[in-house]
């Protein structure tokens, strides 16, 4: 059998592999804490569940969905408007994605040609860096360095790069460093991508997980960004809808048009009674969204203060899921450190090295396990011992 070139690409991605260690863990017996993959163990609303199973109930709801109905995308404005103080045109200027993931892999096929230039942050979910691989593209990687704030410094790329460049990546909240970014940064970004005639997407997964009394908008409500780009928005984990697999492209018309019609060729559509469950997450009450906001809060405050007592001193995150930090300093590299703290004391997190070369030395941790949980993850790593230096111990 022969297979498509592009699968060089590809490795077995970083959360299969910690999912069979999960695995094997467990058919040993051994307890295990996942803080590895951010998958929200909130649920939605009851509104939104009552929406759903309404609309599940329904046989007429089993047909083709085909394309997003028109009360999803007046409800996806609406909720722009309200929101982010952004006008678009339903009919124009929003796509529904079967998830941000799902928009993420493929709308590189709709911007870009195989050898195409593509800029991506570094470190990035990795979907930034595999959908335009998956395209054919040539990657550019962007550091987002710990001394700038994790804030891309687009100054420092050459201008060579810029010229070549067709599509670009940008994500503030920003996973996995948990970082935002200044007003100033998005005014830069979108004179840059004038200049050198660059589509941007931007990824605002996290807008509504921004702690300690901050607030975070959308790229597109600063002048200029509709003329140059999209964003993504996503209600995983806002609403709790991580499985439903909702998101939504929204932006400069032309490229939500492309996008459109790529995915007509691709799928018939997201599912009828999901739409309707998305019709009432972002139109419904939505007095839930500080309720789990303050859960991922508190449960920043009680990982990040309770490693420090134990001798990791952790910065606590302004915004997302996630905690990124530096690892140990008496571990070389994030994978030895990732398998160490899982081998010794069953916790999984993500080694940095997962989301590119800048990651190297770090850990995410995913805020993804309930308060009982989180204290059985730190009880467990003082237990092993694993935190403080082998020569210290003796």
């Amino acid at each position: 059998m022969r297979f498509a070139k592009r699968m060089d690409h590809f490795s077995e991605g970083i959360f299969t592999k910690l999912l069979d260690i999960k695995r094997r863990r467990l058919d040993n017996g051994q307890p295990v804490i996942d803080l590895s993959v951010g998958t929200p163990n909130i649920p939605p609303a009851p509104h939104i569940m009552k929406a759903l199973g309404e609309a599940a109930a329904d046989p007429a709801n089993y047909i083709y969905a085909v394309n997003d109905q028109k009360e999803l995308l007046q409800a996806a404005s609406d909720w722009y408007r309200q929101r982010y103080q952004v006008e678009l045109n339903p009919e124009t200027e929003i796509c529904s994605l079967l998830g941000s993931q799902e928009g993420l892999a493929h709308i590189s096929l709709s911007i870009v040609d195989e050898g195409d230039l593509v800029l991506v942050p570094d470190p990035c979910y990795p979907v930034f860096a595999d959908g335009p691989l998956l395209a054919g593209a040539e990657l550019y990687y962007m550091p987002q360095k710990e001394e700038h704030n994790y804030v891309i410094q687009l100054q420092d790329i050459p201008e060579a790069i810029a010229e070549r460049a067709k599509f670009m990546l940008v994500s503030y909240p920003n996973n996995p460093t948990t970082a935002m970014a200044p007003d100033s940064f998005y005014e830069d970004l979108i004179a840059f991508a004038k200049k050198y005639d660059i589509i941007v997407l931007h990824d605002n997964a996290y807008s509504e997980l921004v702690f300690d009394q901050q607030t975070c908008g959308s790229f597109l409500a600063f002048p200029g960004a509709m003329d140059v780009g999209i964003e993504f928005n996503s209600l995983s984990k806002t609403y709790g809808l991580a499985g439903a697999r909702i998101g939504f492209c929204m932006g400069n018309s032309a490229v939500v048009s492309m996008l459109k019609k790529l995915k007509s060729n691709m799928d018939y559509g997201m599912f009828i009674p999901i739409q309707k469950a998305a019709i009432a997450a972002i139109s419904g009450d939505q007095s839930d969204v500080a309720r789990v906001r303050s859960i991922y809060e508190e449960r920043r405050d009680m990982l990040c203060e309770g490693f420090a007592k134990l001798g990791w001193p952790i910065s606590k995150p302004e915004a997302t899921m996630f905690i990124w930090t530096r690892i140990p300093a008496h571990y070389d590299t994030s994978e030895q450190f990732a398998t160490d703290l899982v081998t010794r004391a069953g916790v999984i997190v993500t080694p940095g090295s997962a989301f590119g070369p800048s990651g190297e030395g770090y850990v995410r941790l995913a805020l993804v396990q309930d308060m009982d949980q989180l204290q059985q993850a730190l009880h467990y790593v003082e237990a092993s011992g694993m935190l403080i230096p082998e020569e210290l111990s003796r």
